[in-house]
């Protein structure tokens, strides 16, 4: 197993984060993947691995800009994918991100500038210029996993170009607080250094809800001249809070009047996390032609939670909940390579850009779990007293490697001003081994895959502000799932699932700080396996689930003082063959809106809406599945610049105080949703 390889003695002492400023210097804007004018991202260099404004992109992508980050006040990835269509936020057992992707659910289908970032934990905001999702298959980008999707984080990268400096102060109603800094200083005149850090002091409407997050990130950059950039960023996170598992059922909904009532033990449910992040880049131009671009990442994770929760539904409305508990550490090194190399040529009057790419992967982990003993195992509703809780046994202890080594070319070709075509192959080798200490003898395992996947799609501009689309691409997923914590020896002889998606669409470019989009897709899935909603701890063989759906998108400004943001998905998600299995978390109408209107130039407000329809907790296969009742919620903010370089902003959340149910992680562990609450924060920047 590595050591560490930076101390938590680099710490800088900086008490928080971010001011919305953008840096477009030269410098900038090639360490930076993608640029934005407001709410609208013109282009993305994640979603092919090159710099393609976002209209010749043939699948749908949705961009939250630092600028949306900021004026939504959001605090967590959870905020910001809440105000996206089509995703779908899990519970994550109250210690990790998850969500739900055109059906698909995973913990582990997120990145860092488009490098892999599939530890379990929750991702902060503070340091990041944009949050990007792509939707539908991504293996020739981003390799396994990401059947419905990746989500990409893009860090904010120094600027050669001046000095700048901002700070934020914030906090809410139910007495959560932060600080944050973001500052950049030029080193001469081809490096820079910027440094993002963040306290935060976590507080909810939940009883006994609690913790707190530090941060900090800093970033150095070199110009060395004839085209070569290069970054060395390194990033210290330590998160600790109360594990919160939410509420139980009663008779297939979540059961009411219980939104604060907390179903752990105080002081025992808790997660931490430690987790050192490297990350260093070179790119650079070998001829005019050809470019060259390298990322490796190492990055440390020790994480440990513990949790008491409900592990069965209400016996009644003032009756008793069954409860269960037990303990996991895990840790996680990875060591990540990305390189390649983008030829720009043309034969004859077809122009080509040739993307070429190795990547390389080696993570260990180490997983273990002890179920808890419990001195009352049922709870009280009408007396409510906390058990004691005792983790004697140790239940699994397992330990894994895996090696991957991904090859993959890619052309987008231009035939003429109106045709394009992106086509590419990718192959992957998964190699998993570890050994599962628990058994007595121990029980090693091992599967190695290699999977080819295709990507084609076709893009037809009518004019230069238009494109059509459609587009098929591929994925798979291996057995060991997400996490790599054992292979069952039924698991280690099947074949990885699969994922295929088909879609069509139309992106237009209304004005350069407009545009709109359609898809139309369909994304099938075999080889499916999904938590068994008797016994969450197993999985079950499902077969071939379908997911069908539309999605809308309208983003930009309206007026000159009128920005939004706007999104609507249809999806309808089911075993295929049989309509009456209903795949988990995914409503089938889901939809929002969010607003700034500048009054004058000192004055603006913002209001928002998401809806979200009714969706099951975990896969309908009988009526005993909970259903989450459909939600409205309205949001609303005002900003007012106090001086040229200070800002007031009030941000309120729910502001007609409805009783709703956002996310779950199954039949009985179900989030409560905030009532209303306020934000004030104070922002400045120099």
């Amino acid at each position: 197993m590595r050591t560490r390889l930076l101390s938590s003695a680099l710490i800088l002492a900086l008490p928080g984060v971010a001011v919305a400023q953008e840096a477009h210097t030269t410098l900038s804007e090639i360490l930076v993947t993608g640029q934005s004018r407001g709410y609208v991202a013109v282009n993305s260099v994640t979603a092919t691995k090159t710099d393609t404004p976002l209209l010749d992109v043939p699948q749908s992508v949705t961009v939250v800009t630092r600028q949306q980050l900021d004026d939504q006040a959001v605090r967590s990835l959870g905020e910001v994918l809440r105000y996206v269509p089509g995703v779908t936020l899990g519970q994550g057992e109250g210690n990790r991100d998850q969500i739900t992707l055109r059906g698909q659910n995973t913990s582990a289908d997120f990145f860092l500038d488009g490098v892999r970032d599939d530890t379990q934990y929750y991702r902060g905001l503070y340091n990041l210029e944009r949050v990007e999702v792509l939707k539908g298959p991504y293996a020739l980008i981003f390799g396994r996993g990401g059947g419905g999707g990746i989500v990409n984080r893009v860090q904010k990268t120094p600027s050669a170009g001046g000095a700048f400096a901002g700070g934020r102060a914030s906090t809410n109603s139910f007495g959560a607080w932060d600080l944050s800094a973001d500052v950049n200083a030029p080193l001469g005149d081809r490096a820079a250094l910027r440094v993002n850090a963040v306290y935060e002091d976590l507080a909810n409407h939940r009883d006994v809800y609690e913790g707190e997050r530090y941060a900090v990130n800093p970033y150095v950059a070199m110009d060395f001249g004839a085209g070569w950039r290069a970054g060395l960023s390194y990033e210290y996170v330590h998160d600790d809070r109360v594990t919160d598992r939410g509420v139980p059922s009663l008779g297939g909904a979540p059961i009411t009047g219980y939104r604060d009532q907390f179903f752990g033990v105080p002081g025992v449910n808790r997660t931490t996390l430690e987790a050192h992040i490297l990350k260093a880049r070179i790119d650079g131009a070998l001829t005019p032609d050809l470019e060259f671009s390298t990322t490796v990442l190492f990055g440390d994770y020790d994480k440990v939670y513990t949790n008491v929760f409900a592990n069965g539904p209400a016996t009644a409305q003032t009756g008793t909940v069954p409860l269960s508990a037990y303990t996991d550490p895990t840790t996680r090194q990875n060591l990540l390579l990305q390189s390649s190399l983008v030829w720009d040529l043309t034969t004859g009057s077809v122009g080509h850009k040739i993307l070429i790419g190795l990547e390389y992967g080696d993570q260990d982990s180490t997983n273990q779990r002890r179920n808890g003993v419990l001195s009352n195992a049922t709870f009280n509703l009408a007396n409510p007293v906390f058990p004691t809780v005792s983790f004697p046994a140790l239940n699994r202890d397992t330990v894994s490697n895996v090696k991957s080594v991904s090859v993959y070319v890619q052309d987008q070709i231009s035939l003429g001003e109106r045709f394009d075509i992106v086509a590419g192959v990718r192959f992957d080798r998964f190699d998993i081994e570890g050994v599962d200490l628990q058994p007595n003898p121990d029980r090693p395992f091992a599967r190695v895959d290699e999977k080819v996947s295709p990507r084609i799609g076709v893009i037809f501009k009518p004019q230069d502000s238009l494109s059509i689309y459609g587009s098929f691409s591929q994925s798979f997923l291996p057995r060991s799932g997400d996490q790599f914590l054992t292979l069952s020896a039924t698991q280690q002889n099947l074949e990885p699932e699969r994922f295929t998606n088909h879609e069509v669409g139309v992106k237009w470019d209304v004005r350069p700080n407009l545009n709109l989009t359609a898809a139309l897709f369909q994304l099938d899935r075999t080889n499916a396996t999904t938590p068994d909603p008797a016994n969450p701890t197993t999985t079950i063989n499902v077969g071939e689930t379908r997911t069908q759906g539309i999605e809308l998108a309208a983003t930009g400004r309206i007026r000159p003082n009128w920005q939004m943001a706007a999104g609507y998905a249809y999806q309808d998600a089911a075993l295929k063959g049989n309509d009456t299995v209903r795949l988990a978390q995914v409503p089938e109408h889901h939809f929002s809106l969010w607003n700034r209107y500048d009054v004058t130039d000192r004055l603006g407000f913002g209001l928002g809406v998401v809806h979200q329809s009714s969706q099951y907790a975990a896969i309908r296969t009988s009526a005993a599945t909970t259903r989450l009742p459909a939600f409205t919620r309205v949001d609303a903010a005002v900003f007012y610049d106090l001086s040229d370089t200070l800002q007031l902003q009030v941000n309120v959340e729910n502001l007609f105080d409805r009783s709703y149910f956002p996310d779950a992680h199954n039949n009985n562990n179900i989030s409560t949703g905030a009532p209303l609450n306020g934000r004030v924060t104070l922002s400045a920047r120099f």
